[in-house]
């Protein structure tokens, strides 16, 4: 399992094959067993070949944490707030203010359900496992990044790619520095909430 070829074939099944099929129809059923399989598989891959030990690191600097990523919070809320308002003003906080149950209830299940497990995946098992295979960071990064984006194909929305492959970046540049999931995914799950309240949740596949 540690070998160039097993790694590349694997690298292509998970990161490309799978997510490419997933923007084709099909049984809804067939590609959660196939989603499913595939993260049992990363999990197993991380604690039984790359010996992943799932802990909080003592050597965390949270302050520092908490201020970078507010600073990068506030320029994609702005960002975000002058899109939403002048592409769909309608849209604006409207689940958060009609619908404010919906609302915490989804917070509650993407942070936990789906950002959580997207970044085993993608930063935690890519990073773990494939970083010995790029000599240079740089294209570590962005060939996370673009996978990243790739696994949001079957949005089949470009928006949504450009904003994946731009957030693949940034989460890809914090657990580089960190590393650690835990920060990412807080920052993740921070980002894409914020998406959520404030009007871009339906093309992210939010209910509204």
């Amino acid at each position: 399992m540690q070998t160039l070829t097993y790694k590349a074939t694997e690298f292509f099944l998970i990161f490309i094959l799978i997510p490419v099929s997933f923007a084709l129809n099909y049984s809804p059923f067939i590609k959660l067993g196939i989603g499913l399989l595939g993260f049992f598989y990363v999990i197993y891959v991380l604690l039984k070949v790359e010996h992943q030990k799932f802990k909080i690191a003592k050597t965390i600097n949270w302050k520092v944490f908490w201020k970078t990523t507010a600073i990068k919070f506030l320029i994609i809320a702005l960002i975000t707030f002058v899109f939403v308002w002048q592409t769909s003003s309608k849209a604006l906080f409207y689940v958060v203010l009609h619908k404010p149950k919906l609302w915490v209830f989804i917070l509650f299940v993407y942070t936990f359900l789906s950002v959580y497990p997207q970044e085993l995946v993608y930063r935690t098992f890519y990073f773990k496992r494939y970083n010995s295979l790029f000599k240079n960071n740089t294209f570590l990064i962005l060939s996370n990044a673009i996978v990243f984006a790739l696994a949001h194909l079957f949005f089949k929305n470009t928006l949504v790619i450009i904003l994946t492959f731009l957030g693949g970046i940034l989460f890809a540049l914090t657990y580089n520095k960190t590393p650690s999931t835990l920060l990412v995914s807080i920052e993740h799950a921070i980002y894409g909430c914020w998406l959520f309240t404030v009007g871009m949740g339906e093309m992210l596949g939010f209910p509204s």
